[in-house]
């Protein structure tokens, strides 16, 4: 453990638990995005087809979507510590498989999909069991910072990951990447061997599964603020995340910056994603979050429509830095506002609701945005999904003191409340 005070944005990592866990995520994480690269050189050497891209990145996540119910009522039944090792468990065998199969020269297209498609279902019980967990590690009090610092992490690796990819493939070849993800997970299961979060036992579950399943969802629609959140959550996902699909149109077509101008323009938005989860990690308190959900959904959006509008490489790689600000400034503030409103006993299948949303959202959101681009121009439709962004976070604003009304017959967090309105905040 770290000795002596630590600086406020990096208070949570005074406790051990986390301590273990965020180290271990940054070193686990990087190695995913690094077989993620190389998966997606490996499937295009193959094939040369773009659209088999897309169908691999769709059987990785189609099998998340219909077990993630299912993930997060065992995420509340089970011990988490115990699923996560589990899961981490399989995701390195499956990296060390895709390797094998790599580097022994055998690997075809359909084992690709194979392997993506197994992920997949792993981390549909993976995911709500590690987003619930994250408040047995710290506690109520700093469930923000905690929740800034894992999105830290993620950032961190979104930057890493990606240029240690493009070395290793040149060097080494994607085989030796998916190796290299295997090994990754190494230190993540190490520190789940060692932290003590998520050890006691849970009352023993006498009602069947799908009841359990059912009473996370009807906990969802009725309780409107959590069911707001992830409403917003989802059309952001659907409307404005695709942007990220089309970014070789604009590097090529639109910019005429070719295949290093969209590494520039994908490393300026990883790099406003990561300035905002340090923003996040910065503050000290949870008043008002909300109404910064509302205003990073409406600031992304603007940033959309201002980078669809642009026609000069460099002014659009710096409106990504914004784009990539916000972009994580609301996905990281929707993700603590439903920590904080969630009972524990709901926190999995709450968080399930929350990756459920995201794996509807965002490979619609892609075949969608891929279509309509062929219709209108990339430049139009970024700028279309924009608005759409800007609108929902405009609904959402307005229906603010409603949702404060509700949330705070939820929970005493008070992460919706007015300053002085008499609810407490967490610190």
């Amino acid at each position: 453990m770290f000795k002596g005070k630590l600086p406020a944005g990096l208070r949570t990592l005074k406790h051990r638990n986390f301590q273990l866990y965020f180290f271990g995520q940054v070193i686990s994480l990087t190695g995913s995005w690094i077989q993620l690269v190389a998966q997606s050189w490996l499937v295009y050497r193959m094939t040369d087809s773009a659209v088999m891209l897309g169908l691999v990145t769709f059987a990785g996540q189609t099998p998340g979507f219909f077990l993630a119910p299912l993930g997060g009522a065992l995420a509340d039944r089970l011990n988490r510590r115990r699923v996560l090792l589990v899961t981490q468990t399989c995701s390195m065998l499956l990296a060390f498989g895709l390797g094998l199969l790599t580097l022994s020269g055998l690997i075809s297209t359909w084992h690709v999909f194979v392997f993506a498609a197994l992920l997949g279902v792993v981390n549909a019980f993976d995911i709500p069991a590690r987003q619930a967990m994250i408040v047995e590690m710290v506690g109520e009090k700093d469930l923000m910072n905690a929740v800034a610092l894992n999105s830290s992490a993620v950032n961190i690796a979104r930057l890493a990951g990606p240029a240690l990819a493009g070395v290793m493939v040149a060097a080494l070849g994607a085989g030796w990447c998916f190796v290299a993800n295997g090994l990754s997970f190494g230190a993540v299961i190490t520190s789940l061997l060692l932290m003590t979060a998520g050890t006691a036992a849970r009352p023993a579950e006498p009602r069947p599964v799908i009841e359990h399943i059912l009473e996370g969802f009807r906990f969802v629609f009725r309780a409107s603020p959590v069911r707001a959140v992830i409403v917003l959550f989802g059309l952001v996902t659907l409307l404005g995340m695709p942007y990220a699909v089309l970014m070789p149109i604009f590097a090529d077509r639109v910019l005429g910056g070719g295949p290093a101008g969209q590494g520039i323009l994908m490393t300026a938005a990883g790099v406003g994603a990561l300035a905002g989860t340090l923003c996040l990690v910065a503050r000290s308190e949870a008043r008002r979050l909300a109404n910064w959900t509302a205003a990073s959904a409406a600031a992304f959006g603007l940033g959309l429509i201002l980078f669809a509008l642009s026609e000069t490489f460099w002014l659009s790689a710096a409106l990504l830095v914004p784009v990539g600000f916000s972009m994580m400034l609301m996905l990281a503030t929707s993700n603590t506002i439903l920590q904080a409103l969630t009972p524990n006993s709901l926190r999995g299948r709450v968080m399930a609701a929350y990756t459920m949303a995201f794996l509807l959202a965002s490979p619609v959101g892609a075949l969608s945005a891929g279509w309509v681009s062929g219709q209108i121009g990339a430049s139009a439709t970024v700028a279309l999904g924009g608005v759409g962004c800007v609108a929902a976070a405009a609904l959402f604003g307005l229906r603010l003191p409603a949702l404060r009304d509700s949330a705070r017959r939820l929970t005493t967090l008070g992460v919706l409340a007015e300053p002085g309105s008499g609810a407490s905040a967490p610190a």
